[in-house]
């Protein structure tokens, strides 16, 4: 009897420690930063609280918006000098930075940013505006799993203006990210609600991680929460486990950072 148990238990552990090996963990923070001010004391720059948040919970991934690079609107809480936001926040974390302009604004760029604990080699996806205003982009990069396993972060910040645009770049985030044939995830600003046309249309091909891990938490505003517009999703093709999801109170934008932890089964 004691061999039977002892066997059935090893094969427990064994099957357990094969899960365990399979299942990877990432950990993925997405932050719409103000332009890097700090929005509750105006003309003063926001960046060490911001790398004060990823150095402290450690993300593998971190999906930036209204990042800005070298304008002068930076100059102004800067002591004079522009700067490019995504290059400082990776000396200040450690991590590789991208920069993924959306619109040329005040003498430099405006748009996304990208944060990886790899390095990154880029994708810069256009996102369709049929009803004009401001450009956006998707920015897409690979990431190599422990196992070695390839998954494919996109990090974005969908039209505030019209729906109409929104539906469109909720169409191309679809179809480019389905054409990579590989896990993928998708965080940002989206600028949308659960109930919205745009919401519908990604929730036919992404899990919002948020909403399967259960009641989600109003993200902006930060001193009054009352929406829920900032979001990771994940593919719904492959198996995705959340194994956390939390809105960080923090003041250092208008918008709380988001932050999860996923297994990739």
């Amino acid at each position: 009897m004691n061999g039977i148990l002892k066997k059935g238990l090893s094969l427990g552990l064994l099957i357990f420690s094969s899960w365990q090996l399979s299942a990877q963990e990432i950990k993925v923070l997405t932050y719409n930063i103000y332009h890097g001010e700090a929005h509750y004391n105006r003309g003063n720059s926001n960046l060490e609280a911001v790398a004060a948040l990823i150095n402290r919970y450690k993300p593998d991934l971190v999906a930036l918006q209204e990042v800005d690079s070298m304008t002068q609107r930076t100059a102004k809480f800067n002591g004079g000098q522009p700067v490019d936001i995504v290059s400082d926040l990776a000396k200040l974390t450690g991590m590789h930075g991208v920069f993924g302009k959306a619109i040329d604004y005040s003498g430099g760029g405006y748009g996304e940013g990208l944060l990886s604990k790899q390095p990154i080699k880029p994708t810069f996806h256009a996102l369709s505006i049929p009803k004009g205003g401001e450009g956006r982009v998707l920015v897409t990069a690979p990431y190599t799993l422990s196992n070695g396993k390839k998954i494919i972060f996109g990090a974005t910040h969908l039209c505030h203006e019209f729906d109409e645009n929104q539906q469109q770049q909720a169409k191309d985030i679809n179809t480019i990210l389905q054409k990579t044939n590989l896990p993928s995830i998708v965080a940002g600003d989206l600028n949308i609600r659960d109930t919205s046309n745009a919401y519908q249309l990604l929730e036919k091909n992404f899990m919002d991680v948020a909403k399967d891990f259960g009641k989600p938490a109003l993200t902006f505003p930060f001193d009054n929460p009352s929406i829920r517009i900032d979001y990771v999703f994940v593919n719904k093709s492959n198996k995705w486990r959340v194994k956390s999801v939390e809105v960080l109170k923090v003041d250092a934008s208008d918008h709380m950072p988001l932050l999860v932890t996923l297994e990739l089964m």
